[in-house]
């Protein structure tokens, strides 16, 4: 039994060694050539934050051959590196913020929203518990819930513990404190 590897041979996309250039300097773009005559395409999103309020950059990259889409994605990554795009967007983007408060309009609060059924919903509010008391290392408290009360069935377990030790339970910073809470 032979091997064949299934990139030989003929293009899947029809394409034919004398229609593109062999590498990206071989034979440049004219100035008027569209990106839609280049069959690669290749966007990247470069996110500020997780939040769907962060800014984004979606730039976008064509070439005759995906190796070259490929390259033209790494020289425009250095290219943004290089002229510091990605802070002269994030400076305009708080400048635009800070202009938008500015104008009266208080900012809106940022509520959670969760991806259901093909859409975007707000994610339900869960009532916040009352300020738990301090922890053995000085640092506050955090109202935490797991699992199900071996004493009592259908409910979760419901205590105060280390904020540090919720966060990170590895954290040495953190002490073992833990109230329950009934």
């Amino acid at each position: 039994m032979t091997y064949q590897s299934p990139f030989d041979g003929p293009s899947p996309w029809g394409e034919t060694d004398n229609a593109k250039p062999k590498e990206a300097g071989d034979a440049p773009a004219s100035p008027t050539e569209t990106s839609a005559q280049r069959p690669f395409e290749i966007g990247i999103t470069l996110k500020a934050a997780a939040g769907f309020e962060a800014e984004w950059l979606t730039p976008r990259v064509y070439g005759w051959t995906a190796a070259e889409a490929a390259r033209s994605v790494v020289e425009l990554v250095k290219a943004l590196a290089e002229y510091q795009v990605i802070q002269a967007v994030s400076a305009a983007a708080t400048k635009m913020r800070e202009t938008h408060a500015a104008g009266g309009a208080a900012p809106a609060a940022v509520t959670p929203k969760t991806f259901e059924n093909g859409r975007v919903v707000a994610a339900p509010q869960a009532q916040s518990a009352p300020p738990g008391p301090p922890c053995k290392c000085g640092a506050p408290s955090a109202y935490t819930e797991w699992g199900q009360s071996r004493y009592n069935p259908g409910q979760p377990n419901r205590a105060y513990k280390c904020a540090k030790k919720v966060a990170d339970y590895r954290d040495p910073a953190g002490c073992d404190f833990i109230q329950w809470v009934k």
